[in-house]
């Protein structure tokens, strides 16, 4: 039964450093997949940079598999957005997030083939401006809630997928709804609460991993073909 390797970053907040790269890059040459959860950038929430954020770069060069935006990656206006991924070259998926008239900045997920085996990976992120918000008037975008539609789109993937990952940044206490709600996830890779999760915390059987923040841990995993998750660790970042 062949293993596929993952490793995960989460809520780096600008800490992405040439030297910290050199070294995520070794870690990264022996793994499958590489994939973050989100709160890349250093710019926050409504800032609007003027230059591309030194992370992108970085992030390619690690030949980075996929990501979801955190809080830090979205803004209400488009002019925001898209000043915040400039330099992005990594595939980005989300959910929960779409434009007034429907229509999501990018795809819901991504689909990998490697050692014969389907993997589908999906993101969603915290909710920055919903419906029911009165600054929703003022926002070009709004945002689902992210349970609810992981839910359902896990399923939908597990269908087709040998391995269904969950890229999340929505915090530990909505992974663990998440995983309640869909054990058809095998996996749920998170961020936004800067949880040290030195074990995963397995909720109805679907194991949850974060690596807390600003750049201190590095998650490796890794996944069997009719075992799930067999290995799991978080190496500390020098």
């Amino acid at each position: 039964m062949p293993d596929i390797t993952l490793v995960h970053t989460n809520d780096l907040h600008g800490k992405l450093t040439q030297e910290k790269a050199a070294y995520l890059g070794r870690v990264r040459e022996k793994a499958d997949f590489y994939f973050d959860t989100g709160d890349l950038v250093r710019a926050g929430n409504l800032a609007v940079p003027v230059r591309p954020d030194a992370a992108w770069p970085l992030l390619a060069s690690l030949d980075c598999s996929a990501m979801v935006p955190g809080n830090r990656e979205s803004h209400p206006l488009k002019k925001g957005v898209n000043a915040k991924f400039q330099g992005c070259e990594t595939t980005v998926v989300c959910a929960n997030w779409k434009d007034k008239k429907g229509k999501r900045p990018f795809p819901d997920h991504a689909d990998f083939e490697t050692k014969r085996i389907h993997i589908a990976v999906f993101g969603v992120m915290v909710p920055m401006v919903t419906e029911r918000m009165a600054t929703q008037a003022a926002s070009q975008y709004l945002w689902d809630q992210p349970v609810e539609v992981g839910a359902a789109l896990g399923a939908r993937l597990k269908k087709k997928a040998d391995f269904v990952i969950a890229l999340t940044h929505i915090g530990l206490s909505h992974d663990r709804r998440l995983a309640q709600e869909c054990a058809d996830i095998d996996l749920i890779l998170g961020g936004h609460s800067h949880n040290v999760l030195e074990q995963p915390e397995v909720v109805n059987g679907v194991p949850i991993c974060q690596g807390g923040s600003h750049a201190r841990f590095i998650g490796r995993y890794t996944l069997r073909t009719g075992k799930g998750l067999i290995k799991a660790e978080l190496l500390p970042w020098p």
